[in-house]
């Protein structure tokens, strides 16, 4: 049993110190990871049982610390099945932690998209002077989808000016925005 948990200790932990080197310098191993692979085939995206916890770094994680903890159980005078009852514990704590730690990063990701027709009825701030009549471009500065963009913006009305307040009425193509004052 003590070599089950030495190189169970051993392998998970030297994996997981490279995993972490490698995160560290920008080079991920996610080509490996069930989470990404099998999850999205088995239950479309969502993280629902076993393959949503189920990744290399979980494995490794289990790994790691099932060797440490049946080592230090082992050392601390504990028998063969209490050590093992520890261990497996810890191995399952651990895939525990690391799950909860992957869904909570999954939060934070982003596509960065940025979509116009979001910006439709709010108002923004003319950031470079608008010329009247659709006569040239200009630029306004606006929160959208919970960060400030700089946008293309044309007027129907008399030219605004840099500081004005408008209104987004409409999205002109693709990349355009048609503002009037913001009190119309």
């Amino acid at each position: 049993m003590d070599s089950l948990f030495y190189w169970c200790a051993i392998i998970g932990g030297t994996v997981l110190a490279v995993q972490t080197l490698l995160t560290v310098i920008g080079i991920g191993i996610d080509d490996l990871d069930t989470d990404h692979s099998l999850d999205h085939d088995l239950t479309d995206g969502a993280h629902h049982g076993v393959f949503g916890v189920l990744s290399l770094k979980a494995l490794v994680a289990f790994a790691t610390f099932f060797g440490l903890a049946g080592l230090a159980s082992q050392s601390g005078g504990l028998g063969k099945g209490p050590s093992l009852a520890v261990a497996i514990a810890a191995g399952l704590a651990s895939v525990w932690i690391v799950a909860s730690l992957m869904r909570a990063l999954s939060k934070l990701q982003s596509q960065g998209n940025l979509d116009l027709h979001n910006a439709v009825g709010e108002t923004a701030e003319v950031y470079v002077r608008i010329p009247a009549g659709r006569q040239g471009v200009g630029r306004v500065l606006m929160n959208l989808q919970g960060r400030r963009v700089e946008c293309k913006a044309v007027t129907q009305g008399a030219e605004l000016s840099r500081g004005t307040l408008v209104r987004v009425t409409e999205l002109h193509g693709s990349d355009v925005l048609v503002v009037t004052t913001a009190d119309q």
